[in-house]
């Protein structure tokens, strides 16, 4: 059972898990205290444990409900027309670019909080690492690649990149759909191959 479900009925969890998703996100899971999240939403410390027994908890919950939120997006990612693979892999990319260049908190916290900094719920944080990465992964698997490519690294590569856009995007720049369709075309026609033509 997710821990969703072990979770009770209360309409101040949304608020909760908004709270903690924006300072974890902020200044880190380790430098966030229970009381600075609870008091950021005018609740009592010991109310934040009705919900959750422990921090740990806490941030598995958020790491839930961004991955729900981030698959969402990408069941949203309309099927191209053409039955283009490197098409399907850059609709689903765009989507993982929209998530990460909106804002999203939660998306962040994905991002930057790596599973083995938490140990009580390293598992459960790689589950839902992997649930999520799992549907770029069956994308780039349909890929017509040479023999012997390293899909896995492929993947890695892409993500990382991806991800790595918070850091340098600014707003009125190349949009998340530019900027992945230029990813996949670099990976389409390397660089190389494109100086070599002009030569």
């Amino acid at each position: 059972m997710s821990h969703s479900k072990q979770r009770k009925s209360n309409n101040r969890l949304d608020p909760l898990l908004d709270a903690a998703a924006r300072l974890f996100a902020a200044q880190g899971y380790r430098e966030t205290t229970i009381r600075e999240i609870s008091t950021s939403i005018d609740m009592l410390p010991g109310s934040v444990y009705y919900h959750f027994s422990s921090k740990h908890e806490l941030l598995l919950a958020v790491y839930e409900e961004g991955v729900r939120r981030m698959l969402e997006r990408m069941d949203k990612v309309p099927d191209p027309e053409e039955s283009c693979p490197w098409k399907r892999v850059e609709l689903a990319l765009v989507a993982h670019l929209d998530a990460i260049l909106d804002h999203n908190d939660y998306a962040r916290v994905i991002i930057s909080v790596r599973p083995d900094n938490v140990p009580e719920v390293a598992d459960e944080l790689r589950a839902l690492r992997d649930k999520y990465e799992s549907r770029m992964r069956a994308q780039i698997d349909d890929l017509p690649l040479p023999e012997g490519t390293d899909r896995h690294l492929l993947r890695l590569m892409l993500i990382g990149a991806a991800n790595w856009t918070q850091f340098w995007y600014r707003p009125g720049g190349q949009t998340p759909q530019e900027i992945g369709a230029t990813m996949i075309s670099l990976l389409r026609q390397p660089l190389d191959e494109h100086y070599r033509d002009k030569l």
